[in-house]
């Protein structure tokens, strides 16, 4: 399994003229070998772009993605990574979405495609990370 992570898919539905051709042929790569997924949090993420769900579901069909619900271990282990990057003076900002899918991909032995690697490479080392 394969978690694609908010980043690569905006570079993917954006076209981003930097990142838009690596992350579409990272996306294809990956699902020529493996499930790719998203989760809960990356659909939240990724939803802000559309107007409707109906045409956010067409683009995740397109795509081909999975979406996987965040087991409860996970959870679990995201506060705890989370509450550890506090404690060691980790700034308060909306980085807990980085802590869910890293914890998710450790909990389930999954790889995770970003282009973001830096909290999970730290707070999740047993999690491979696939770059575009």
């Amino acid at each position: 399994m394969i978690i694609v992570d908010t980043s690569v898919l905006l570079d993917v539905v954006t076209n981003d003229p930097v990142w838009g051709i690596r992350a579409r042929l990272a996306l294809d790569n990956a699902s020529a070998t493996d499930d790719v997924v998203i989760n809960d949090v990356i659909y939240a993420e990724l939803s802000v772009r559309y107007p409707t769900i109906e045409g956010f579901e067409a683009m995740l069909k397109s795509v081909p993605l999975q979406h996987r619900p965040i087991p409860p271990r996970a959870l679990f282990l995201a506060g705890k990574a989370y509450q550890l990057y506090r404690r060691r003076g980790g700034m308060k900002t909306s980085v807990l979405p980085d802590f869910f899918i890293g914890a998710h991909a450790a909990v389930e032995g999954a790889q995770i495609l970003t282009r973001d690697p830096g909290r999970v490479k730290t707070h999740f080392p047993t999690v491979t990370l696939n770059a575009p």
